[in-house]
């Protein structure tokens, strides 16, 4: 039996998936010589691989999967003419390049470094009609993100004078336009260019919502009359009635 410590990281997880009867079967695939017999082995394989494994069938491309983590542990001097395109192994033992990091902050914190890049990408904008329509967008969502992050609302006057300030004077609206045409505001067919996602709130219970669960209530005590007994409370004492004479 194969010592797991031996093996790589990623061949020690696809064995324990499949289990070390399968790994076996597996590296028996090299000692076949002709390539077509080698081939329909390794789908046998796979489809053994399916049955250990039956969850696998939700899952999109299962057979792209499946016949990837036999080349994986099969090796690459494994010559195989899988029906699926199998990928290098390269990618599992090399070791990933560096992200780089922004090392810059953006130059508003309210609208951070996509805003930035939107407003960079409408500077390039050759039509000047598509170029206005990018710039109210992005005025748009920046109001929004000014708001969210301020906690307060702000004037269209301010988010123009940010809109100039952060493209260098290249996106230019008129004032008077956007006042009166209400360019910044929030309206049924309007969204900003991203919409952050806001916890989603209780809507508050109605009165007749209250008042159904509050006979619901008084139902589940037993009576209807708000008693223990279920009786209708009676107005006044009564006489007992005497019999006749």
């Amino acid at each position: 039996m194969t010592d797991l410590t031996t093996l790589p990281f990623h061949l020690q997880l696809l064995v324990r998936e499949y289990g070390h009867s399968t790994y076996q079967l597996i590296l028996g695939l090299a000692q076949i010589e002709d390539q077509a017999e080698r081939t329909k082995r390794a789908g046998q394989i796979v489809q053994l691989m399916l049955r250990l494994q039956p969850a696998l069938r939700e899952l999109p491309e299962v057979q792209t999967r499946l016949w990837n983590h036999l080349h994986a542990m099969a090796g690459e001097e494994v010559a195989l003419d899988a029906p699926v395109p199998l990928r290098s192994l390269t990618v599992r033992t090399e070791k990933p390049a560096r992200v780089p990091y922004p090392r810059q902050a953006p130059k508003l914190r309210a609208y951070g470094a996509a805003v930035e890049a939107l407003i960079a990408k409408a500077v390039t904008m050759k039509d000047p009609a598509e170029r206005e329509q990018a710039t109210v967008q992005i005025g748009r969502t920046m109001k929004f993100l000014y708001r969210q992050h301020n906690k307060e609302n702000a004037k269209d006057v301010t988010i123009l004078r940010h809109l100039g300030e952060l493209s260098g004077g290249q996106l230019r609206l008129d004032p008077a336009v956007v006042d009166s045409e209400n360019l910044f505001e929030m309206g049924p067919g309007r969204t900003p260019a991203f919409v952050v996602p806001q916890p989603q709130q209780r809507e508050p219970q109605s009165r007749d919502r209250r008042e159904g669960r509050d006979s619901r209530e008084g139902r589940s005590n037993g009576n209807a009359f708000g008693n223990k007994n279920g009786k209708k409370r009676k107005k006044g004492r009564q006489e007992p009635q005497q019999p006749p004479q």
